[in-house]
């Protein structure tokens, strides 16, 4: 049975004690995302329910009860508590996308523990920033990435413990590594979960700004309050529903929406954790009969490029609503899934500090495509003026997107950046750095971010990240790090290089240059090119005007230069 009730019907009576009652949750008492995704569904009677179908490279596949997941995330919980780890320690989850992965994330926060996915592509440099940051006590990763972990041992003196999930025994253990296997690990008898409160920290996620180091954006237990709801209304998941959400836990949609929204409502779902192609993922949906699907612009315009032809050859009729997040959806892509599967991809709008959905093309709304959709009931969203942070009255007029605090899922600060944090809101509205407008009928139009972040496939990259790991190149004088356009990617990240005297540009050093950055960043923050320049745009104090570059790559008009320091 659908749970779709018109927006207007929702909007009207809406209060979050809606989601409270249906979660049994009532102000002042424990509340832990761990037990109410694995211990909860169980004691609701769906204990053999599978929660977890997994598939892996050559077709591997594992499968989880609800009993499954809780019992392997009590041994999660069991395994590090016997290590001493506490409430409110951090502890990275650094794997890719396999089954220890999701259940190692409700395990940490079974124990009160504050869960720190990050995206195990990540080099050593990006991954010891956000550890330094963190003062992480523990990570646990796998073989195939212990390498990077090793490489930042010697800096990172809170780290106590690397947990290894999957150790075959045939190299020795280094400093401070142990093993876990999930399977092996015995019981726990009497695991007690930890009495989190609505205000107890549970998830840090990591993002990037435009100056400075990446942010970690910490959330709380009673964020669940805002993800079981948005997920059951804005995705629209019932019973008996096959769930594919495709985002990576090192990312929040992957955790918001790829593991709490989707177990806390018991509903089954499937991970494919193999790379990307437009074969392989059609075979997926109908090889797991796959109902709703949940993905990004980037890889919806991929598969346009993988053309029309190849959808014909699989059956995706199980399909019944497909929902997208991460950047703009294009409307070209809106209206081409419609005619290829039939079922129009609906946008929907949120971000890592805002915890769950805050705008959405509702089901059974009426979908514009390009547009971003209307509030998720319980949000006040507005577009203000980015000087007075007034709302604007006039449709169409292009301002900030703004939201009123106060809804669960809000970010509660940044980890040990205060400032920062309070930064983000002016005149009771918090802003999330993107410029929209807002029609007649209420949608919003996403326009583009207000700072200098590179949204590129739906990852924010920081500029500042990329142009440090430049400068850290011996040729390298100064570099500057602007976003390109792109068919697939919507933007991709562009270096501007000066190199220092003696150097000239040429393959080898390009090759030089991508091999050293390569070991500092994520794949996603690479730069798709390099352009050497005699001289970086810079203001008569001496900042760079990224803005400028930024306007060359996009075809804009330059505007105002009077601050450049050659202006005459």
């Amino acid at each position: 049975m659908s749970n779709i009730v018109s927006y207007e019907e929702r909007e009207k009576n809406f209060d979050w004690s809606i989601s409270e009652k249906e979660l049994g949750y009532k102000d002042g008492d424990i509340i832990n995302i761990g037990w109410y995704c694995s211990d909860r569904i169980c004691e609701m009677g769906k204990a053999d329910k599978l929660a977890l179908i997994w598939e892996g490279l050559g077709g591997v596949e594992k499968k989880y009860t609800f009993d499954d997941i809780r019992i392997n995330s009590n041994k999660f919980g069991a395994f590090l508590r016997g290590l001493g780890i506490k409430n409110e320690d951090r502890i990275c989850l650094f794997m890719d996308k396999i089954p220890e992965l999701y259940i190692g994330f409700l395990g940490v926060l079974k124990i009160g523990a504050i869960a720190q996915p990050l995206f195990s592509a990540f080099g050593d440099e990006s991954l010891h920033v956000r550890l330094d940051n963190a003062e992480t006590t523990a990570i646990i990763t796998q073989r195939k990435h212990v390498g990077k972990v090793r490489k930042l041992l010697e800096k990172s003196p809170y780290l106590k413990y690397v947990i290894i999930v999957d150790h075959d025994g045939k190299k020795p253990l280094k400093e401070r590594e142990l093993t876990f296997d999930m399977e092996s690990y015995e019981e726990p008898k009497d695991f007690e979960i930890f009495p989190t409160k609505a205000e107890s920290a549970s998830v840090l996620h990591y993002t990037s700004g435009t100056t400075g180091q990446p942010k970690g954006v910490k959330h709380v237990h009673y964020s669940l309050i805002s993800q079981y709801l948005t997920t059951k209304w804005v995705l629209d998941l019932q019973e008996d529903d096959i769930y594919w959400c495709t985002a990576d836990p090192g990312w929040v949609t992957g955790t918001s929406y790829g593991i709490i929204g989707c177990w806390s409502l018991g509903i089954t779902q499937c991970v494919l954790d193999t790379g990307f192609s437009a074969t392989s993922w059609y075979e997926f949906i109908q090889k797991r009969k796959v109902t709703m699907w949940y993905s990004a612009p980037t890889a919806i315009r991929s598969l346009m490029k993988a053309g029309d032809e190849v959808v014909k050859q699989y059956d995706l009729s199980s399909l019944r609503h497909l929902a997208s997040v991460g950047e703009p959806l294009n409307s070209e892509a809106v209206i081409w899934s419609e005619k290829v599967y039939g079922i129009a991809f609906q946008d929907n709008y949120w971000q890592t500090e805002t915890g769950s959905i805050m705008i959405a093309n509702y089901p059974g709304m009426k979908v514009k495509p390009g547009s971003m959709g209307r509030p998720f009931p319980g949000i006040t969203a507005a577009v203000v003026d980015s000087k007075t942070f007034e709302p604007l009255s006039e449709p169409g007029k292009i301002g900030l997107i703004a939201f009123r605090p106060g809804w669960p899922a809000m970010m509660r600060t940044y980890w040990e950046n205060e400032e920062t944090y309070k930064s983000k809101f002016k005149n009771d509205w918090y802003l999330p750095g993107d410029r929209a407008s807002i029609d007649k009928e209420g949608y919003f139009w996403f326009v583009g971010r207000d700072d200098d972040v590179i949204n590129t496939g739906g990852h924010l990259v920081s500029p500042f990240e990329v142009e440090s790991a430049l400068l850290e190149h011996e040729a390298v004088a100064e570099s500057a790090v602007v976003a390109k356009p792109d068919e697939v990617n919507m933007e991709v990240v562009k270096a501007f290089v000066t190199l220092k005297a003696g150097y000239k540009p040429d393959d080898m050093l390009e090759l030089s240059i991508m091999n050293f950055i390569r070991k500092k960043l994520s794949p996603l923050a690479m730069p798709q090119e390099i352009e050497y320049v005699d001289s970086l745009p810079k203001t008569r104090s001496g900042k760079i005007m990224r803005r400028l570059l930024h306007a060359k790559e996009w075809g804009e008009e330059i505007g105002d230069t009077s601050t450049l320091e050659d202006d005459e």
